[in-house]
C-alpha cells in the first residue's frame, strides 16, 4: 500500500489532548474522476494536474484503461498533494465487448453507464455485490432505455449491460435520489449526434455536483446550458472535448473531518488549498461549524480553526453538503442541545446507510441519536466514554466520523475496516497524526 498501512485493518483511535499544525487539502475526489472521464472523451493528450489517488481515481483509471485509453500515472502516489495524470483520449470510440469492475466507487459507475451507450456493448461487475452491488441504478437505465439503449439487468442493479448506439434527443431522468444520473447523461450528452435535452424529475438532490459536472464539461470546450434550477440541462450534439490541461482543486468533503477534528479539541490547524469560490456543495461545512460556535476563519485559500470552544446545536438542510454530514455530526456529538440534519435522504444510499447505521453507531458509543425517513438527529454530550469497539460499515464518511469521536473519548475506541477510508482519503490518517492524534493499525483479515 502506498500509505505504508496494512492492505487490511482496524484503527485504534486513542484519545487526543490537542491538534496542532497546517496541511494542505488532499486533491477533490469528484473533481477528480470528472476530470479523468472528461480527459479519456477526448482526443489527445490531457494532464489533470494533481488529481487524488484514491480508491475511486484508481477504479476510474482501470476502467479508461479498458475501454482504451492511454492513462500514465506521473509523480508520487505517496504524496497526499496528489498526482498528475497523462490521459491520450479515446474520443467517442471506447471499446466494445469489455467488462468493467469500478469496485465500489457508485459515481465512477454510474458515470460509466452513460458513456457505455456509446459502445456496442458494456458489461459492469463489482466485487462489492453487499454495498455497491445493492445501490440502485434504475433511473439512469430507464432513462438509457428511453433513448434507444439495450439494458439488462436484475432490478436496476449490478452486473448490468448496456448497448449502444443511440442518438440523442429529449429525456427525462429523476433526480430524486441521486444527481450522479443526470451527470451521467450530460457527459454522453455531447458526442451523440442529435445531444440531449435533458430534464430532471422529482425533487432536485444534490445540486452542487451538477454544477461540478456543468464546470468541467466547461473546462473541456463543450457548450452546454442550464436553467436557474437545473431541472432542464440542454448540451447540442456532435461537439468534441478538448483535451489540454486541468488542475484539481482541493476536497472539501474530506477536509470537513479536519476542520471539524480542529473544532473538537484545543489547538489551532490550518488547512490550505481550499478555494473561496468553490462549486463543492461541501464548502457549507465552514458555515455550519461557525454557526455551531466554532472559531474559524478564512484568509484566501486558507481556513484555520482554534479548537476547544463551546459549540452548540443547529438543524440544518443537509443536502447541499451531504457528504460532509458524517463529520459534522462528529462536531454535533459535543455540541449543546440536539443538532438535526433535515432532508438527507440519499445518505441511505451510500456505501451504508448513513443515517440508520450512524444512529446505531451514535448509540454504541452512548450518544442519544434519532432519525426520520429523511433526518438524523443527535443529541450532544461532553463526554464520551470510549473503550469500545464501533462498526465502520465499510465506508470512508463513517470511519472520518468515528475516528473524530474516538480522539475526543476518554479511552481509546477501535474502528473495524478502516482500510476502507483509502476510498476517498488514503492520507486521512497519516494527515492527523501530523497534527498530533495517535493511532494503532491492527491487521485484519475481514473484507
Amino acid at each position: 500500500m502506498t500509505d505504508g498501512l496494512p492492505e487490511r485493518f482496524d484503527v485504534l483511535v486513542h484519545p487526543a489532548p490537542r491538534l496542532r499544525g497546517e496541511l494542505r487539502a488532499q486533491p477533490s475526489k469528484n473533481y477528480t474522476t470528472r476530470y479523468l472521464l472528461a480527459a479519456a472523451l477526448a482526443e489527445g493528450e490531457t494532464r489533470v494536474v494533481g488529481a487524488a489517488t484514491s480508491e475511486d481515481a484508481g477504479a476510474l483509471i482501470r476502467s479508461l484503461r479498458e475501454w482504451g485509453a492511454g492513462v500514465e500515472r506521473v509523480g508520487d502516489l505517496q504524496s497526499s498533494a496528489g498526482e498528475d495524470v497523462v490521459v491520450r483520449g479515446f474520443g467517442a470510440r471506447p471499446a466494445a465487448g469489455v467488462t468493467l469492475n469500478p469496485g465500489n466507487a457508485g459515481a465512477v459507475a454510474r458515470f460509466l453507464m452513460g458513456v457505455a451507450a456509446l459502445t456496442t456493448g458494456t458489461t459492469f461487475v463489482t466485487d462489492y455485490p453487499d454495498s455497491l452491488g445493492r445501490r440502485p441504478q434504475g433511473d439512469l437505465l430507464e432513462a438509457l432505455a428511453r433513448l434507444g439503449a439495450r439494458v439488462g439487468s436484475e432490478g436496476g442493479r449490478l452486473p448490468i449491460a448496456i448497448s449502444g448506439p443511440v442518438r440523442g434527443g429529449r429525456v427525462e431522468v429523476s433526480a430524486q435520489r441521486s444527481s450522479q444520473y443526470a451527470s451521467a447523461l450530460m457527459f454522453l450528452a455531447p458526442l451523440l449526434p442529435e445531444g440531449l435535452d435533458l430534464h430532471l424529475t422529482g425533487e432536485i438532490k444534490s445540486h452542487a455536483p451538477l454544477r461540478q459536472t456543468l464546470a468541467t464539461l466547461a473546462a473541456f470546450g463543450i457548450q452546454a446550458s442550464a436553467s436557474a434550477d437545473l431541472a432542464r440541462i440542454s448540451i447540442p450534439g456532435g461537439q468534441a472535448y478538448r483535451a489540454g490541461r486541468v488542475l484539481v482543486p482541493g476536497d472539501y468533503p474530506g477536509s470537513a473531518a479536519l476542520l471539524a477534528a480542529a473544532a473538537l479539541l484545543p489547538g489551532e490547524v490550518t488547512v490550505t488549498n481550499l478555494r473561496e469560490g468553490d462549486l463543492q456543495g461541501e464548502r457549507e461545512a465552514l458555515a455550519v461549524l461557525r454557526g455551531m460556535g466554532a472559531d474559524l476563519v478564512r484568509q484566501g485559500d486558507r481556513v484555520t480553526v482554534r479548537g476547544g470552544r463551546p459549540l452548540h446545536a443547529v438543524t440544518r438542510d443537509g443536502d447541499s453538503f451531504t457528504d460532509a454530514v458524517q463529520a459534522l455530526t462528529a462536531a454535533a456529538a459535543f455540541a449543546g442541545g440536539t443538532t438535526t440534519w433535515e432532508n438527507v435522504a440519499t445518505l441511505r444510499l451510500k456505501e451504508c446507510d448513513r443515517i440508520s447505521d450512524t444512529r446505531r453507531e451514535l448509540e454504541r458509543l452512548g450518544l442519544r441519536a434519532g432519525e426520520t425517513a429523511d433526518s438524523l438527529s443527535v443529541t450532544g454530550t461532553e463526554r464520551i466514554a470510549g473503550g469500545v469497539t464501533a462498526d465502520g460499515h465499510g465506508d470512508h464518511r463513517m470511519i472520518m466520523l468515528l475516528t473524530l469521536l474516538g480522539l475526543k473519548a476518554d479511552a481509546p475506541v477501535r474502528i473495524t475496516g478502516a482500510h476502507h477510508i483509502r476510498k476517498s482519503y488514503p492520507h486521512f490518517f497519516r494527515h492527523l497524526e501530523e497534527l498530533g492524534a495517535r493511532f494503532d493499525y491492527l491487521t485484519t483479515d475481514a473484507p
